[in-house]
């Protein structure tokens, strides 16, 4: 099948409609006098059609794995640099988060360099912002909120130093964050939470890991530490997935998180600890590289992303 341009077609239809008001305006209605035009399509006038991933990067900031501005940190990018495909005229976004135009996706490449703070790991991740000048506006689990993706992971640095084969890829967070009005009541200098929900990709199988209390009776402020010996991570296996795409959805509510790999039954998390969780929170998405081992590398490949509240 031949597959013309717009442009080829009004050419086309101008040459018949050409063609139709002479032949109305003979006198000889003969079919013998119908001349037929053969129309030659050239194919070097066609015009590429380019299909991107469908992401909207209007509450979307991006952290990359190096701090090109020497400023102690790993570099951003805020949403009105991003969008209307913004990131592809990023000199320092390009090597990191990318188009790759062969299956419409978008590639997030990282490796270990610079972290941000409390952690050791580098990343090319998404983070939402409610509000895309500020990240101080987030979400409670009263408010809610659901994030789905098509996505894959396309290779990683095999793990030399431990019984995986590979090293394992972060690929869809909900982080927590201490509300405003806690670290005003508080007096806290940071206002940084545990992450509440993690989604690796380990070895080919997607895990979840839900961070739930240590004590059920933990009460108050005791509720705000962060420390291991608070809060520590329930984890499921979902299933494998391979080098294959899959889809992904995390819904978050009072008191209650789903989440579903394809189409399988999804998997519910209803417990105290989501009842008592005392953070905000705000979604995550891309390439979260969980080694510094200084050969390591992992390329994660987005399709979709979209989030709602």
């Amino acid at each position: 099948m031949k597959t013309i341009t717009k442009k080829q077609l009004l050419q086309v239809l101008t040459i018949c409609i050409v063609f139709m008001t002479f032949s109305c305006s003979s006198t000889d209605n003969s079919s013998d006098n119908m001349e037929i035009i053969e129309v030659d399509i050239d194919d070097s006038e066609e015009e590429e059609i380019i299909a991107y991933a469908d992401i909207n990067f209007s509450n979307w900031k991006v952290t990359l794995p190096v701090d090109e501005n020497n400023n102690g940190g790993p570099d951003e990018y805020q949403p009105s640099e991003l969008i209307n495909l913004g990131y592809q005229t990023l000199e320092p976004v390009q090597p990191y988060m990318y188009d790759d135009e062969t299956d419409a996706s978008l590639l997030f490449y990282t490796f270990p360099d610079i972290s941000t703070t409390n952690s050791s790991y580098s990343r090319t991740e998404l983070r939402e912002l409610i509000n895309p000048n500020s990240s101080s506006d987030n979400w409670s689990l009263l408010e809610g909120g659901e994030m789905t993706g098509r996505l894959k992971v396309d290779a990683v640095s095999e793990n030399t130093q431990s019984s995986d084969d590979y090293h394992k890829v972060i690929v869809m967070q909900i982080h927590g964050i201490i509300s405003p009005e806690d670290m005003n009541t508080h007096g806290f200098s940071s206002n940084n939470g545990p992450p509440l929900i993690k989604i690796y990709w380990k070895d080919g199988y997607v895990w979840s890991h839900k961070k739930s209390l240590i004590d059920d009776s933990t009460d108050g402020d005791d509720l705000l530490e962060t420390s291991n010996s608070t809060w520590t991570d329930i984890k499921v296996n979902l299933g494998y997935v391979g080098n294959d795409a899959f889809d992904f959805r995390i819904t978050a509510s009072d008191a209650k998180i789903e989440i579903q790999l394809n189409t399988n039954t999804p998997y519910a998390y209803e417990d105290i600890s989501l009842d008592k969780w005392p953070y905000e929170n705000y979604f995550k998405a891309g390439n979260y590289l969980t080694t510094t081992d200084a050969d390591a590398f992992s390329y994660v490949k987005y399709y979709s992303l979209s989030v709602t509240h």
